[in-house]
């Protein structure tokens, strides 16, 4: 097995910092920000990501004119189907999170769907349905409370982060909160869809592959990522990035203290996911951590932050099947992408 010193390097961790800064940044801005050639970085980007230990994708937030629903379901199997079913869900484009944990569900999936009717539709005509499910349990997202994906490997100087977003534009492109979303077209959702497995591919690639031209395919983009439109991640696989265990966190928290206490989550560096949900609990928060006993620390961390909030429960992947579009093999490297659903 290798181990993520032997994988990547000082350059490679620099180079997917620079792109979760700056998705689609050229190999000559990233050169002049990382000191390396263009050539090489074209080159070890294609030797991480053609080898499954790293990838940049891009999401669609919205359809239409209405956001898109999430929901956490867990999933009770049958005693040594637990592998065939997270395969099988896996292969779903509505699934961006299958993790096979501990505790009480033996699966727990991020579903992102539609509507109401749409996830309902998922659950009782397909996931229900596998031979290897016994029962499921789901919790609908009320609120997400910042975006998918969010990880920073921190790996650049304050400097190079700066002057990277000045000469490309990255991090300022987020929506004015009095700005209308834009409508997002089929024409934009089959853009996006283009872009799930590899989100540096060429506007006149995309053009091609949707049937347009290529200042239509930049204008859409660039749009959709002024409006805060697309969830975007850049990530090394999570096994080699330093931070492999992921766990889900389930709190409660008095109504009236949601939002005060969901700031000072949003502030711990182990959060990459908020969400308020239905059910038992109001909380709940995704996190990868360097070791299992890292689990004590942050949970303690998280009581101290948000005064307020009480732990209901912790899980702990043994595996984790798919993250965004991705599918990991069970050696933890990329296989290949699930191209998300597109209007008929």
């Amino acid at each position: 097995m290798h181990t993520r010193e032997s994988v990547l390097g000082e350059v490679d961790l620099a180079l997917i910092h620079a792109l979760q800064i700056a998705p689609r940044a050229s190999w000559t801005q990233l050169s002049g920000v990382l000191t390396v050639s263009p050539d090489t970085l074209a080159r070890r980007w294609e030797t991480l990501t053609s080898r499954g230990y790293a990838w940049s994708s891009m999401l669609a937030a919205r359809r239409g004119t209405a956001a898109t629903l999430y929901a956490w379901v867990e999933l009770e199997c049958v005693a040594g189907a637990t592998d065939s079913t997270a395969t099988a869900v896996s292969d779903d484009p509505y699934t961006l999170g299958v993790h096979q944990v501990t505790g009480d569900a033996d699966l727990v999936l991020l579903v992102n769907c539609p509507d109401l009717h749409s996830l309902d539709g998922y659950l009782a005509g397909r996931v229900r349905r596998l031979p290897g499910v016994l029962r499921t349990r789901t919790q609908v997202v009320t609120q997400l409370h910042n975006r998918p994906y969010r990880s920073r490997i921190e790996q650049l100087t304050p400097g190079q982060a700066q002057h990277l977003a000045e000469i490309t534009g990255g991090d300022r492109r987020t929506r004015h909160p009095a700005r209308a979303y834009p409508v997002v077209t089929e024409l934009d959702q089959r853009i996006v869809a283009e872009l799930a497995g590899d989100a540096r591919r060429s506007a006149a690639e995309l053009a091609r592959q949707c049937d347009t031209s290529e200042s239509t395919v930049r204008r859409r983009l660039d749009a959709l990522g002024a409006a805060g439109v697309l969830h975007h991640h850049c990530l090394p696989a999570p096994r080699f990035s330093g931070r492999p265990v992921w766990a889900l966190v389930t709190t409660d928290v008095p109504p009236l203290d949601v939002t005060e206490s969901v700031a000072a989550l949003s502030r711990l560096r182990q959060t990459r996911l908020i969400t308020s949900v239905t059910g038992p609990h109001n909380l709940a928060l995704a996190m990868w951590l360097r070791t299992v006993e890292e689990l004590h620390d942050v949970t303690a961390a998280l009581v101290r932050a948000a005064p307020a909030l009480r732990i209901t429960g912790t899980a702990v992947a043994l595996r984790t099947h798919k993250i965004g579009a991705q599918v990991l093999g069970p050696d933890g490297r990329r296989t290949h992408h699930i191209r998300p659903a597109t209007p008929p």
